[in-house]
């Protein structure tokens, strides 16, 4: 059976994750490295342990959550969808079982707020480690001038923790802002799409989804 260290020890998967990165710096784009792939695996697996999953949907969440940004090696546009093609290639011949394969595609190809949903578990604990992967050092430069709003939010970011309430089904992402660099509505400005997907994965999961910034139930 493929578990993740198998995707992780692979090489050519790591390329087209560190591929892609590069290729989204020359774009100006914040960091999709293999340290953002680390992060969201492990979160997405976070998720799904703390509500109860079987020990296979976890693993599954967490080979997506590695995988899911290779498509940018290719293209921004699009790439969730280039992604879980290469991603069902790669698995397939890594001999990874059909329907595996479907759930982890799945979950690559519905990542993206502009295309995407989720449809079942380790898509939306995908979704959720994602979307609320803001921090600073994701942000490539460190000239406050040349920040677009992207950056600025990223690099307001002071901390940002992802709570899940097994007993209250609720998960909750606290965030703290330097309100100094970001107000709570610049953040709101370009993360709306992203938060109300992250409440519908929550809703896929039997969860509601809740936001604080700064202290502050936002929503």
């Amino acid at each position: 059976m493929l578990t993740f260290q198998d995707i992780k020890n692979n090489a050519e998967i790591r390329t087209y994750i560190e591929k892609g990165n590069e290729n989204l710096g020359v774009l100006g784009y914040t960091k999709h490295s293999v340290g953002h792939a680390m992060k969201v695996s492990n979160t997405a697996a976070d998720i799904l342990l703390a509500l109860g999953y079987a020990e296979r949907d976890v693993e599954l969440a967490r080979i997506a959550g590695y995988m899911h940004d290779m498509g940018n090696c290719v293209n921004r546009t699009d790439h969730a969808h280039t992604g879980a093609i290469m991603a069902m290639t790669i698995l397939r011949d890594l001999g990874m079982e059909p329907a595996e394969i479907a759930t982890v595609i799945a979950a690559i190809g519905n990542h993206d707020e502009k295309t995407g949903t989720a449809v079942d578990a380790v898509s939306a604990a995908l979704i959720l480690a994602d979307k609320t992967d803001v921090r600073r050092n994701r942000v490539r430069g460190r000239d406050r001038t040349k920040f677009d709003i992207h950056d600025r939010v990223n690099f307001a970011a002071i901390s940002s923790v992802l709570h899940m309430d097994r007993e209250k089904r609720q998960i909750t992402l606290d965030i703290q802002l330097d309100d100094e660099i970001c107000s709570v509505l610049d953040y709101f400005e370009i993360f709306l799409e992203r938060m109300l997907m992250c409440r519908r994965a929550a809703e896929m999961l039997g969860c509601s989804f809740k936001l604080k910034a700064n202290g502050g139930k936002v929503l």
